[in-house]
């Protein structure tokens, strides 16, 4: 009923048609527009209430309808007794009371009904304002939640179109990378193409110069022999009468070519030929000189020498006490450190390129030079036994042959695919071995400076020592494997516990050290190869995977260097450690060398110091 009171208000508020008569066509039109929009949104409104309160306004109407009735039947009562007031007759009264009393029957029945009724109605009209409150509360939820997803939303939005942008900048400057990478690419096509050509023109330069060298050698020796041939068929001309008189001392006078007999004459021609030849040193030297040049002339790159330098011998090396002198050797790391036979020169090689001589002089290094000709770092040195040629492998895939008069290389041996990480004299001196992390060791000829023989070796090759006819080399997959030169076969494996680092063999060739990444050392006997000796100490630690370990001179002692910067010595016979040296070294130490005098130790590490030992 409120909704149709509400319509009428609006009705009213319009106005009558008496008043909308006065207003202008144009005012009535957009009035009526108007009033028919409100209606609509009046019905429409009542219709969405209505629905839901429909049925407490059927409740309501039937108590109206109700309520009118005991109305009119209140109001026959009432009507029937103002009609008869004085009325004497009994039974009208009676009547007129008991239609009362059931009237009144009825309407407190009804009543009754009509009251629980609307008690029901309330009741269910609070279940639906509870409803109605509970679904308002879940819709104000829901539209919070709504409002939080679409600002997500939103925020999600804007993160796509930053992540997008930033995909289109990284999409433009990997294509820019690209074109740059296909420019460097093809400029080190280019580059690499012009280098095999230089190189080519180099060695065909050198191989022209070696042919005109050898010419000139071939000419020098012809005009040699020529002169030398001339010499002697003059000398052989001229007769000398010399004839010595034997027990008396006094010369004895010729007899007279007339008076010899054809014996006598040979005879004589015999001494006039050996008189001669002992009486011209001058032709005998010019002999000796020329075989000499014809040999030393054959080739350019052949070796000068082949003899072994008298090597002192070491009675008793003495372990080291004290640090003596140190300094930083090199402008890297220094990986490689070796004392020459006379244990007063001292060579150092490290990832700057450069080979350095240092004398050793009244416990103090001074530098001497340097050797050039590496493109990338030194991983070992080796002297050979005369002390003035030097051999170091690189990480350049090569090893280098010097000679101390020169600081460039006499030549370099190519043919590895890796770096390489030894490379040591052979005994007869006219080879030496290579080992290299391809997986190949290489024998090569000194002599022609190239490779012979390449033994492939199963594993990464950290070091090799070898003898005339075997080889050893140790590797990455924890093994030390011989091997003949002249089968290029594998006679013998020695499991370790970790990877090896380094091999070194002892001065008497009956033991070999190997250090490994298991944190020991160990001393295997080369006369019964299953009889091996393991040496630890508390503290001692490889620091790298080329980390070396020594024999003394004298064979008696190992000397490695430890990851915290210590120096450990041990007792070869007995197994203790005889002394640890501290202190001198802030980084790992890679390398040692111990003086062939078994005065001095030297050590390098990773921070470019070498520092020098002795027990002085």
């Amino acid at each position: 009923m409120w909704m149709l009171r509400s319509t009428m208000a609006a009705f009213e508020c319009l106005g009558s048609p008496s008043e909308a008569g006065r207003v202008s066509s144009t005012t009535e039109t957009t009035a009526e527009k108007w009033k028919r929009h409100i209606i609509r949104q009046l019905k429409l409104r009542d219709r969405s209430q209505k629905i839901m309160f429909q049925d407490v306004i059927l409740s309501y109407v039937k108590l109206l309808e109700r309520s009118h009735q005991k109305a009119l039947i209140a109001q026959g009562i009432l009507g029937s007794v103002a009609r008869h007031p004085l009325q004497p007759c009994k039974d009208s009264f009676s009547s007129v009371i008991s239609q009362d009393a059931n009237a009144v029957r009825v309407l407190r029945k009804t009543s009754g009904d009509l009251a629980y009724q609307v008690v029901e109605l309330q009741q269910a009209i609070r279940i639906k304002d509870s409803v109605l409150d509970e679904q308002h509360a879940r819709m104000c939820e829901v539209k919070r939640r709504l409002g939080a997803v679409e600002a997500e939303f939103l925020s999600l939005q804007a993160r796509v179109e930053e992540v997008r942008e930033g995909n289109c900048t990284l999409k433009r400057e990997y294509d820019s990378l690209l074109e740059r990478h296909h420019v460097m690419d093809q400029t080190y096509r280019v580059e690499k193409v012009r280098g095999s050509e230089l190189l080519e023109d180099m060695i065909q330069s050198k191989r022209l110069a070696a042919a005109n060298m050898n010419s000139k050698n071939e000419k020098r020796v012809r005009a040699r022999e020529a002169s030398l041939q001339k010499e002697l068929e003059t000398a052989t001309k001229k007769e000398l009468d010399i004839d010595v008189g034997f027990g008396s001392g006094v010369p004895t006078k010729p007899a007279s070519p007339k008076s010899r007999s054809p014996e006598n004459s040979e005879r004589f021609h015999r001494r006039l030929f050996r008189s001669a030849s002992a009486t011209s040193p001058r032709i005998l030297d010019s002999i000796k000189e020329l075989f000499e040049k014809k040999r030393r002339g054959n080739t350019v790159s052949s070796l000068e020498e082949d003899i072994y330098a008298p090597v002192g011998i070491c009675v008793a090396a003495r372990v080291p006490a004290k640090a003596l002198h140190f300094l930083d050797a090199h402008e890297l790391g220094i990986n490689a450190v070796r004392f020459s036979s006379s244990s007063n020169l001292l060579a150092t090689g490290g990832t700057d390129r450069v080979i350095k001589l240092w004398d050793v002089t009244a416990g103090m290094l001074y530098n001497r030079g340097s050797l050039d000709g590496s493109n990338e770092g030194i991983t070992s040195i080796e002297f050979d036994p005369t002390g003035t040629k030097i051999l170091a492998a690189s990480y350049d895939k090569s090893a280098l042959y010097w000679s101390l008069d020169d600081c460039a290389p006499k030549f370099t041996l190519t043919g590895h695919s890796r770096k390489v990480t030894a490379a040591k004299f052979k005994c007869s001196l006219r080879q030496v071995v290579t080992g290299s992390a391809d997986r190949t060791v290489k024998v090569w000829d000194l002599q022609r400076a190239a490779c012979i023989q390449t033994i492939d070796v199963l594993s990464y090759c950290s070091d090799v020592v070898c003898s005339e006819y075997f080889i050893i080399s140790g590797h990455y997959d924890r093994k030390i494997r011989f091997w003949d030169s002249r089968a290029a076969s594998c006679t013998q494996e020695v499991p370790l516990q970790g990877k090896v680092t380094s091999l070194d063999i002892c001065p008497d060739h009956r033991q070999l050290l190997s250090c490994s990444r298991d944190e020991s050392l160990q001393v295997v006997d080369l006369r019964m190869s299953n009889s091996r000796r393991t040496y630890r100490a508390d503290g001692f630690k490889c620091g790298c995977d080329s980390t070396k370990a020594i024999f003394s001179p004298d064979g008696n002692y190992l000397a490695a260097g430890s990851a915290d910067g210590a120096v450990y010595i041990w007792n070869v016979n007995s197994g203790n450690l005889e002394t640890c040296l501290p202190g001198m070294h802030s980084s790992s130490v890679n390398a040692l060398s111990w003086s062939a005098s078994g005065q001095y130790v030297v050590s390098v590490d990773k921070s470019r110091r070498a520092v020098l030992w002795s027990d002085f």
